[in-house]
């Protein structure tokens, strides 16, 4: 049964950083304890590929995320290993730990993962936690999607990027052969649980890493100067040096631009949850970095390849536009100054922004990229801070 009122929990210490991608590290996390002035955990709730958002504000938010994990008659928890501790401050269900990094994130930790539901006589029924930072959420959730032809299960993300990013929207899928999310499948999770208190142990590059994925959200959909605020937030990071979460008025500011991130991204999959449409802008950048990442795996993480691949694509889209009949800015792409404003304002956050290689050396992945079709690729282009278009463009 699950365990309330419990004390502050300490996260286990990662030991290597780049074999440990989208983990958390370090000590104090404050376990399950909830804040009151943190009203924006939410449930994500999934009816017929729909999907119903409501909020649990008040002093019962814990007891009411409890009892809705509880309401079912198996739980089980499958979690990055260095988040096991606060993983177990969950409840007392069977719990599997696992390294979760790239060179786990494949079709033989899925099979392992199903076969312990199995052996530990999971049925149809059960439900699954799925706890740790975005590999964590792929891998399980991908799990949970073909165990038994599919079980329920719930993202707790643990670090900003699962919390933005990976784990909203129902994808899932593991790399074959070092190209990124090859296998997979859409699975929309029974609720999700953002807990920002646990980014208190997150690594300085994990953190920005998120940041990254957080600022190309606000390049596609800029709600209330979004963009412009996490740039101040995150900026301040980079030159001070002291985390957001590490003070009550940071808390506050990234609590909010988490909440407006994720919403923007579930606004996107609620009007298009397999990607036929509007949905595929959310892989800017990606073509860049998922070929980043192949070409040298583990030397970035996922959001800084990000960071590279959206100044990629800025520049594309600035060379498009000047190729076109007429002046630059007509035909929907960009204006010229856009890329130059983007690295101003990444180099600012901390964030890598030129290619690790020649781009000739990329091509190899990207034109096994899932977007590729027919010789050409479908990028994500920026117009302008809030808007972005899909174009498809032979390689």
């Amino acid at each position: 049964m699950p365990r309330a009122g419990i004390e502050p929990a300490r996260l286990h210490q990662t030991q290597d950083f780049e074999s440990s991608a989208s983990t958390n590290s370090a000590t104090g996390a404050n376990g399950l304890q909830i804040y009151e002035n943190l009203e924006f955990i939410f449930q994500i709730h999934t009816l017929h590929c729909k999907t119903q958002r409501r909020r649990l504000l008040g002093s019962e938010k814990e007891m009411n995320i409890l009892e809705l994990i509880n309401s079912y008659q198996q739980v089980f928890v499958v979690c990055d290993r260095n988040v096991e501790s606060f993983a177990r401050k969950i409840g007392d269900y069977p719990l599997l730990p696992f390294h979760a990094c790239e060179q786990n994130k494949t079709i033989d930790t899925v099979v392992s993962i199903c076969r312990w539901l199995m052996e530990n006589g999971a049925d149809r029924k059960a439900l699954l936690l799925a706890v740790g930072g975005g590999t964590t959420t792929d891998v399980v959730g991908f799990a949970a999607s073909i165990y038994k032809r599919g079980i329920a299960y719930v993202n707790i993300p643990t670090t900003l990027l699962g919390m933005i990013d990976a784990g909203v929207g129902g994808k899932t899928g593991v790399n074959l052969d070092s190209y990124k999310n090859m296998l997979g499948s859409f699975k929309l999770p029974e609720f999700i649980w953002l807990y920002p208190e646990v980014l208190r142990s997150l690594p300085h590059r994990e953190f920005l890493s998120g940041a990254a994925e957080m600022l190309k959200t606000f390049i596609i959909s800029d709600r209330n100067g979004s963009y412009a605020r996490a740039v101040r937030l995150f900026s301040k990071y980079a030159s001070d040096g002291v985390s957001p979460v590490e003070n009550a008025d940071g808390l506050k500011e990234l609590s909010a631009l988490i909440q407006e991130a994720s919403d923007i991204k579930q606004d996107i999959v609620e009007k298009d949850p397999f990607e036929k449409g509007d949905r595929s802008k959310l892989n800017l950048g990606h073509t860049w970095a998922h070929a980043i990442e192949w070409w040298k795996p583990g030397a970035y993480t996922h959001g800084e390849a990000v960071a590279i691949g959206i100044i990629q694509a800025a520049r594309k889209a600035e060379e498009l536009a000047l190729t076109q009949k007429g002046a630059a800015g007509k035909h929907g792409l960009t204006q010229k100054g856009l890329a130059d404003r983007l690295k101003e304002d990444f180099t600012a956050c901390g964030l890598p922004t030129e290619l690790p290689c020649a781009e000739s050396e990329l091509l190899p992945a990207m034109r096994r990229d899932k977007k590729a079709n027919g010789g050409s690729i479908r990028f994500v282009l920026p117009v302008s801070i809030g808007k972005v278009i899909v174009k498809s463009i032979p390689l």
